[in-house]
């Protein structure tokens, strides 16, 4: 009987610091650490395989980095230049097979069909991709791919091996081919997991695999845990599609936004960024939640329900009232959320309001959108700046969302 899989997934590897490579050739070869903004001792978010070999990992801090792996390069992260080339890496793919869905900036999953799947052909598919991508779009972009009948087996196999592995799993061959990993090595089980799954006498990934699907449910909680392991197996499994919710940015405070009105003009710009995504994708919101985790306080917030709105202006007002109520004790971070996301076809307008301000209000954000987004960012700004310029508000490569073109210009 033949070998068949129904699942491509390629991860690239150490994405950002390979971007950078490929911006500077001149870095190419050498240990590079991506750090999360150009300040100093910031955290790298991605290491290159030359530096990970010298044992600097995300999170490892600048002065760690230089004692672990003398004569790093350490590079600011560009979002917007990884963005280009994120696009630029679906364009090489898609010469080779059709990207089924993007699981976030660095990891897709494309679908097998017909005689596609038949292990051999995937194999050769896998490898055509991996060049595609090295010739379209430069030789430091390497990724790792892995092919299984499900997207979980499937992201399993990509990361067996790294830089640039090409690897295979079936239920024929499992558990044993991933016994060697630790619980919180499998995509989905967190720590808090793994505490969850040892408490229940699961220690190990064989016995997790060999874990009954009705019992794993009732350790997880709900279903979830249920559809986890028929997927670890190799088992056909439909993921109910998950509904937008909400629309929220953060960002920790630079040292010349830490006082008290510097991290209400920095929540402040990033409401404003938020708005106008809100209305770029096409909804509406009915909640608002300032938050700011403060060096003593730890994290206080303000916030909720509003009348259903994606009026900047309105929203600033509700701001100021929230934010009145919180008390500064030396601001480290802010963040703002607008939740309970309705799409404009659901939106009804309140037949008790006047219409007009709320058309006026409409024509003036449909009008600064439009500039901002054909003259730069900025260009029509509401209020006042934050006292520190911090690049990318608002338009971060965050986990599951890829900014567009328009964040970097609104």
């Amino acid at each position: 009987m033949s070998r068949r899989v129904s699942t491509l997934f390629f991860d690239m590897n150490s994405f950002y610091a390979s971007v950078a490579q490929a911006e500077e050739p001149a870095l190419m070869g050498r240990p590079v650490g991506v750090l999360t903004t150009d300040a100093p001792n910031a955290a790298c978010i991605a290491a290159s395989a030359e530096a990970k070999r010298r044992g600097v990992r995300m999170g490892t801090r600048q002065n760690e980095a230089r004692q672990l792996c003398p004569g790093i390069v350490f590079r600011p992260v560009q979002h917007d230049v990884c963005v280009r080339y994120h696009h630029a890496i679906l364009r090489a793919v898609d010469t080779i097979l059709p990207v089924d869905r993007v699981w976030s900036i660095d990891e897709c999953s494309c679908l097998l069909t017909g005689s596609q799947q038949d292990l051999p052909r995937a194999l050769e598919i896998g490898q055509a991709l991996q060049q595609a991508v090295l010739h379209l779009v430069h030789p430091a972009l390497r990724c790792s791919v892995g092919l299984a009948p499900t997207r979980l087996l499937a992201k399993l196999a990509a990361g067996l091996e790294k830089p640039g592995g090409l690897h295979w799993l079936l239920p024929e061959i499992l558990p044993e081919r991933i016994a060697h990993l630790a619980l919180d090595d499998l995509p989905g089980i967190s720590w808090r997991m793994k505490a969850r799954l040892e408490a229940a006498g699961i220690a190990d990934v064989r016995a997790l695999y060999h874990l009954d699907p009705k019992r794993a449910r009732a350790i997880w909680g709900n279903v979830a845990g249920e559809r986890f392991i028929r997927e670890l197996r190799g088992e056909t499994v439909v993921w109910p599609a998950t509904k937008r919710g909400m629309i929220g940015h953060g960002q920790v405070l630079t040292a010349g936004n830490t006082s008290a009105e510097g991290a209400r003009l920095v929540a402040r710009r990033l409401l404003v960024k938020a708005a106008a995504r809100l209305r770029r994708e096409g909804f509406y919101t009915r909640s608002l939640h300032v938050g700011v985790k403060c060096a003593r306080a730890g994290h206080i917030g303000q916030g909720g329900t509003i009348r259903c709105t994606q009026d900047t202006g309105f929203l600033l007002e509700t701001f100021d009232r929230y934010w009145a109520q919180l008390p500064q004790h030396k601001p480290l971070a802010v963040n703002v959320t607008l939740g309970s996301l309705l799409a404009e076809a659901e939106f009804v307008p309140d037949l008790f309001a006047s219409p007009e301000p709320v058309a006026r209000n409409s024509r003036l954000n449909a009008v600064v959108d439009a500039l901002n987004q054909r003259f730069g960012q900025d260009t029509i700004r509401y209020g006042q700046l934050p006292p520190h310029h911090v690049p990318y508000t608002g338009a971060k490569i965050a986990f599951g969302r890829i900014p567009s073109a328009e964040d970097f210009r609104e």
